[in-house]
C-alpha cells in the first residue's frame, strides 16, 4: 500500500531514495573526490582554513578563497588548512590577480588538486599551467555561449551562479541559467550555485542534470566559520529580501552589483555617491577622482562586518538564501540536513508516481 505523502519516510524508502540521491550525484563526487557534490563558495574573510577544513571532513569540498592573498600568504594558508584535513578541498584564484601564474604554481608546489579561477574569463596561459601541473580547472560561466567557450579554452568543470547569491553577482537568476545551460553542456559537470538553501532545492538541478551544489551563504554562518557572531546572528535574524544588491545612481559611474544585507553603510552610499556625483557636476573632481572615491566607500567594509563585527557600516555579504539561516550549525549538520532534505523530496516523489499508478 503507498505510504501517505505526510508520513515519515521508512527506512527502506531512504535507503531506496539515498542510493538514487548518491547516483544523481556520482558525476559530481567523483570529480571533486568527496562523498557529497557539494562544493562551498569562496568568501573573503571567512573561507580560511577553519571553515575549509570542516566542510571537507564534513564529506564536501572546502575552497580556499585566495582574494588578494600573496603568493607566500596562500602556501602558508594552503599547509594550515591541509594539518586540519586529509580530504580534498580547493583555492580559489582571483583572474585579475597580478601575481595569477605564481599563485598557480603555489598551488600546484602544494599538491591541490583543483583551482577555481573567478572574477572574469581566465586567461588562456593560467588553466594551461594549472592543467599541466595536474590539476583540475573550474571556472564560473554566466551564459552559454561562454561555457562554450570555456570549455574550448580546457575548463574540467564550470559553475553556474545565479544572481540570488552573495557577494558580486551578474544579472540573471539560476532558475533562468539553468535552463539556458544544463540542457546543453554535458561536456563538464556543471555546479549550481545562488540561492540554495535546501537540499530538495538542489535535487531540482541535479534532476536537469546539475552535477553538484554550491552553497556559500548557509556555510558563512556555521559554527566553524570565524566570522564574528555579529555576523552570523544578523544572518539569522535576516529575510530574503533583506539581502539587496548595491545601487548604482549615475550610469556615467558604474557600480559593481554586490548582493549584501542592507544596512546604515548601503545607505550612506547613496548619499555618498549623490554626493560626489554633486562635486563632478561641480567642477571639483575629475571623473576619474570620482569613480576612485565611490569605489574607495567599501574599501574595508567586508572585513569590518566579519572580523570586527560592525554590521551596521560593513558589508554584510549575504545571498538571498540567508532567509533560510535559521541558526548557528555546525558545517557537519547543514550538510546532514541537506541530504536528509533531498532524501526526503525523493521519498515523496515516488510516493506521488506510486499513487498515480
Amino acid at each position: 500500500m503507498t505510504q501517505p505523502l505526510t508520513t515519515a519516510p521508512t527506512d527502506a524508502e531512504k535507503l531506496a531514495a539515498r542510493k538514487q540521491w548518491d547516483h544523481l550525484c556520482k558525476r559530481g563526487t567523483d570529480f571533486l573526490g568527496t562523498e557529497y557534490a557539494i562544493l562551498a563558495g569562496a568568501m573573503s574573510w571567512v573561507s580560511e582554513r577553519h571553515l575549509v577544513s570542516a566542510i571537507s571532513n564534513a564529506g564536501g569540498f572546502g575552497v580556499i578563497a585566495c582574494g588578494a592573498m600573496q603568493p607566500e600568504r596562500l602556501a602558508e594558508e594552503i599547509a594550515a588548512t591541509r594539518a586540519m584535513t586529509d580530504k580534498p578541498f580547493g583555492v580559489n584564484l582571483i583572474t585579475m590577480h597580478p601575481q595569477l601564474l605564481e599563485l598557480v604554481d603555489v598551488c600546484l608546489q602544494a599538491g591541490v588538486g583543483h583551482i577555481v579561477l573567478a572574477g572574469g574569463i581566465p586567461p588562456g596561459a593560467a588553466i594551461k599551467a594549472a592543467k599541466d601541473g595536474g590539476a583540475k580547472v573550474i571556472a564560473f560561466a554566466p551564459a552559454l555561449v561562454l561555457a562554450k567557450r570555456l570549455i574550448k579554452m580546457g575548463v574540467d568543470a564550470l559553475v553556474i551562479e545565479g544572481a540570488e547569491a552573495g557577494g558580486h553577482v551578474g544579472p540573471v537568476s539560476l532558475t533562468v541559467l539553468a535552463q539556458e545551460i544544463l540542457p546543453h553542456i554535458d561536456q563538464v559537470p556543471v555546479f549550481v550555485a545562488g540561492g540554495l538553501g535546501r537540499g530538495d532545492a538542489l535535487l531540482a538541478y541535479l534532476e536537469q542534470g546539475a552535477a553538484g551544489g554550491q552553497l556559500g551563504t548557509r556555510f558563512a554562518a556555521a559554527a566553524e566559520s570565524i566570522a564574528h557572531e555579529k555576523f552570523k546572528q544578523t544572518f539569522v535574524r535576516a529575510n530574503a529580501r533583506d539581502a539587496v544588491t548595491s545601487v548604482q545612481l549615475d550610469e556615467r559611474f558604474p557600480v559593481i552589483p554586490v548582493r549584501g544585507l542592507a544596512n546604515e553603510g548601503s545607505r550612506k552610499f547613496l548619499v555618498h555617491q549623490a554626493d560626489v556625483i554633486n562635486r563632478f557636476q561641480s567642477g571639483v573632481v575629475s571623473k576619474e577622482e570620482a569613480q576612485l572615491e565611490i569605489e574607495h566607500f567599501w574599501a574595508g567594509a567586508l572585513r569590518r562586518a566579519v572580523i570586527e563585527g560592525d554590521v551596521e557600516s560593513g558589508s554584510v555579504m549575504a545571498g538571498q538564501s540567508v532567509g533560510l539561516v535559521k541558526a548557528v550549525q555546525p558545517v557537519a549538520e547543514i550538510i546532514a540536513d541537506l541530504v536528509d532534505q533531498a532524501v526526503e523530496a525523493l521519498v515523496r516523489q515516488k510516493r506521488r508516481m506510486d499513487a498515480d499508478g
